[in-house]
């Protein structure tokens, strides 16, 4: 029986089993094809002014470190310029309160439009740690523009990109100053949107969540309605990759010939190989490929 309470497909169970055994799930994507576009990846920047929190593994956290991590990482994307740069979510964390947060939430956003191209946010939980939605996605435009609701899609490279915003309840309220975190969903609303979204786009798809869509998450990093979330993927038949955060230490599955990628966070990362962004290409063929920096693990995926 799956987290969500149905029973696994025989390909669901092979698959996810891979993952959680540490398998990497190879391909290869391409040869001498160039991509149809390029986009770099953070995720779990969780910056704050405030002293770091030890812990054992990905536990630990080195909130203001994330500030020098992301200069690191935008140096980088600049460099190899890809077509957009997308954090996955948990920009900033709670530093002291509402007027402390904000001015957290300002000077990660500063850095981040260092980058040299469009820029583009995923609503995390730890978005929202005192201050409403409409503060936060007022000081964190995608690609000049503000969001709403947290949901929107975008086009680059004739790719059509999917953003989704799972931080809502049970009951479809939107997380505002108090986190539930372990209670993510991805509400009606949304869903329909999504659905008529998917519906009328033309070519690849690409989706992005915070939260964990697969079912090789670890229970409490799963959105509680993935399952439905997936099938639709799965019946539109375009969807080509769903890249994610929000589970620290990251990880990769496929599920029903989609591949799933959570980005290990940034706060976590600790000595010579800290800093953890990736660079994902998506080629012609529909094949996917993610290229790892630091503690950032690659995957390469071909469409069959």
């Amino acid at each position: 029986m799956r987290q969500d309470g149905l029973k696994w497909t025989r390909r669901e169970f092979v698959m996810t089993a891979m993952s959680f055994y540490g398998f990497t799930i190879f391909g290869e994507p391409t040869s001498d094809v160039p991509p149809l576009v390029r986009f770099g990846l953070v995720t779990d920047l969780h910056y704050a002014d405030i002293d770091p929190r030890p812990g054992r593994g990905e536990r630990s956290r080195y909130f203001r470190e994330s500030l020098r991590k992301l200069d690191d990482a935008v140096a980088v994307f600049n460099g190899r310029k890809p077509n957009f740069v997308i954090e996955l979510g948990d920009f900033k964390d709670n530093t002291r309160g509402h007027d402390e947060t904000i001015k957290a939430l300002v000077r990660i956003e500063q850095a981040f439009s260092r980058f040299e191209g469009p820029r583009y946010h995923v609503a995390g939980n730890h978005d929202f740690d005192c201050i409403s939605p409409e503060e936060f996605f007022s000081l964190t435009p995608n690609n000049g523009k503000t969001t709403e609701k947290g949901w929107y899609s975008f086009v680059a490279g004739g790719v059509t990109f999917v953003v989704l915003n799972a931080c809502f309840t049970s009951d479809g309220k939107p997380y505002c100053r108090n986190n539930p975190w372990t209670d993510a969903n991805v509400p009606s609303e949304e869903m329909e949107w999504l659905k008529k979204e998917l519906a009328a786009t033309k070519g690849h798809v690409v989706v992005f969540c915070h939260q964990r869509l697969d079912p090789a998450a670890e229970r409490h990093h799963l959105v509680k309605n993935a399952a439905a979330v997936r099938k639709t993927l799965e019946d539109n038949g375009k969807v080509r990759a769903v890249i994610m955060g929000h589970q620290h230490g990251g990880g990769q599955s496929v599920v029903n010939g989609i591949p799933y990628y959570c980005l290990r966070a940034m706060v976590c990362d600790t000595g010579k190989d800290e800093g953890c962004y990736a660079e994902a290409a998506l080629y012609p063929s529909g094949a996917f490929a993610v290229t790892g920096w630091r503690r950032a693990k690659p995957m390469k995926f071909s469409a069959s």
